[in-house]
């Protein structure tokens, strides 16, 4: 966002940069839908600092959650607090296991090869939480454990141990939760459209509130589109993830002009016609994308 010192004050810039050369930063955390991809919650934060986490803004989300849910997360946010809050909401747990937790197949009760239920203990009482809250967490937590492998042609197998709360393993099998893990990558693009597709990444306000502003303005455009989109693909049989968001939100540009003259008794027709243009563009199958996040090859720096 742009330096100013309102700006800076409320988001300030990175240690690692001097003085009058770096910009304000924020955090921003997203809770996406997994069939349709809108934004139903998005947390604002300092770069860093105490309580300024993607656990911490995890935790002003949960009271949003309805019981019956499933919350779909990385390997960071696979933490005992958090999850025992989303069992009291009701909410289960999915994620990739947190590289500092050792899993030991051999211990609890052995529903397969490499799946498991185990216990997980309390940890000590971490500084963000009070005494009473700590008191009313459970004493253990039941987590269902398991290990499966990636296998890609031309690559090596890659291991992944998941931890969630789906315990039955006859109603959720292994290839289940894994294909569901697998659609978590689906965020990633859904992220990566609201902020770099619709040029959220730098933002151009001069004040905090006015920055909130502008974010909540690109969440609304966002989730109109991704409504829209919805629309097209339940109208022609087909699954919003399998539509192109930047080609819906160009078509939906190219149909602004003639949806704003166009007769109100001449809408519906033009509606529909714009709604399967929308579905008409869809994006290849791409299963077990890998999209890294820095260039390999980087520019050679040219000499003046």
């Amino acid at each position: 966002m742009p330096d100013t010192p309102e700006n800076q004050a409320a988001y300030p810039q990175s240690r690692t940069q001097a003085v009058g050369v770096g910009f304000p930063l924020a955090r921003i955390g997203v809770l996406f839908s997994l069939s349709v991809g809108t934004v139903l919650n998005l947390g604002i934060r300092r770069w860093a600092g105490k309580l300024q986490s993607e656990l911490a803004m995890l935790r002003d989300m949960i009271a949003d959650l309805d019981a019956g849910d499933v919350l779909l997360t990385d390997r960071y946010l696979c933490s005992y607090m958090e999850i025992a809050l989303l069992r009291q909401q009701g909410v289960d747990f999915a994620g990739r296991m947190h590289a500092k937790r050792h899993v030991d197949f051999r211990r609890g009760k052995r529903l397969g090869r490499y799946d498991h239920v185990v216990r997980w203990r309390k940890p000590v009482r971490p500084e963000w939480m009070s005494y009473e809250q700590y008191a009313a967490m459970p004493a253990t937590l039941s987590i269902r454990e398991f290990r499966y492998r990636i296998a890609r042609p031309g690559y090596r197998p890659r291991t992944i141990v998941v931890a969630t709360t789906l315990l039955d393993n006859k109603r959720y099998s292994i290839a289940d939760i894994a294909e569901l893990y697998r659609l978590r990558w689906d965020a990633e693009i859904n992220l990566r459209s609201l902020k770099t597709m619709m040029n959220m990444d730098v933002l151009r306000c001069q004040s905090p509130d006015m920055v909130r502003k502008e974010i909540w303005a690109h969440l609304l455009a966002y989730n109109l589109i991704r409504t829209v989109i919805a629309q097209a693909a339940a109208k022609h049989d087909k699954h919003p993830r399998q539509i192109s968001f930047t080609r819906a939100m160009r078509t939906l540009e190219a149909f602004r002009s003639p949806l704003a003259h166009t007769p109100s008794r001449e809408l519906a027709a033009l509606y529909k016609h714009m709604l399967q243009a929308i579905a008409s563009h869809e994006i290849a199958n791409r299963p077990n994308r890998l999209e890294p996040r820095q260039r390999k090859r980087r520019p050679k720096p040219t000499i003046s």
